[in-house]
């Protein structure tokens, strides 16, 4: 099974409530397609609730990397593209459920092995998706703290990129992040405070009604994301 996110920005506000509406059409009889997410993104880099209104994403599984491979070059072949980014990912480990799919116990079982260094840590470029239902009493506490650790993940070392991303404005929320390696990851994970304090809190006071943290080896890309390829340089 062969995973593909895409980050798409769009000439004008028009061709991204175009994609957000009509992309689960356009997409939903691909060869091999096993799950999609049409995607709204927040402002540039931020993780936190907002709306940047000429981009969006989409997030795929498919039975193979042939039938991957075919879907790559329909999205980057879509008219009013402005830049586009495309990478193709492997399973790597995590825990929870999209809608009921549990992502990460359906990839992990077919994933490949990755390079580790003398600690056994992988060595690799990672990336995270990480996607939640907040329930509605919970929400204002949410967003606050998500500027909160919005701003302590910006400053963590071997953050190569990040995005947040949605299927609705509100309630229905993730980030996509690529990291240097999972030594990287696992610092802000388990070791930045700001964020420490916050998951605490998501499991004391039950903010979520689903939850998924998905790790995924990043192995193939293309194009752009804000006038790079942030793998590129890996």
């Amino acid at each position: 099974m062969t995973a593909t996110f895409h980050l798409m920005r769009w000439n004008n506000a028009m061709g991204m409530v175009q994609a957000l509406a009509f992309d689960r059409l356009r997409y939903r009889n691909a060869e091999g397609l096993q799950l999609l997410r049409v995607l709204g993104t927040a402002k540039g880099s931020s993780t936190a609730p907002s709306t940047q209104l000429d981009r969006t994403a989409l997030f795929c599984l498919f039975d193979d990397e042939a039938s991957a491979d075919v879907h790559v070059a329909d999205v980057m072949q879509r008219r009013g593209i402005a830049e586009s980014w495309h990478v193709k990912l492997r399973g790597a480990g995590g825990h929870g459920a999209w809608k009921g799919r549990e992502i990460p116990r359906v990839m992990t079982s077919e994933a490949t092995p990755s390079p580790h260094n003398a600690q056994g840590t992988s060595t690799q470029p990672i990336a995270m998706i990480t996607r939640a239902n907040v329930r509605l009493r919970a929400w204002r506490t949410f967003s606050a703290a998500a500027h909160v650790v919005d701003r302590e993940l910006q400053q963590s070392e071997g953050l190569l990129a990040v995005v947040g991303i949605g299927e609705a404005p509100i309630l229905r929320l993730g980030t996509f992040s690529l990291w240097r390696d999972a030594a990287a990851m696992s610092a802000f994970a388990h070791r930045a405070p700001q964020h420490e304090g916050v998951v605490a809190r998501t499991r004391q006071e039950q903010w979520y009604g689903e939850e998924m943290f998905a790790r995924f080896t990043p192995y193939w890309s293309t194009g752009t994301w804000d006038g790079v390829d942030p793998l590129r340089s890996i």
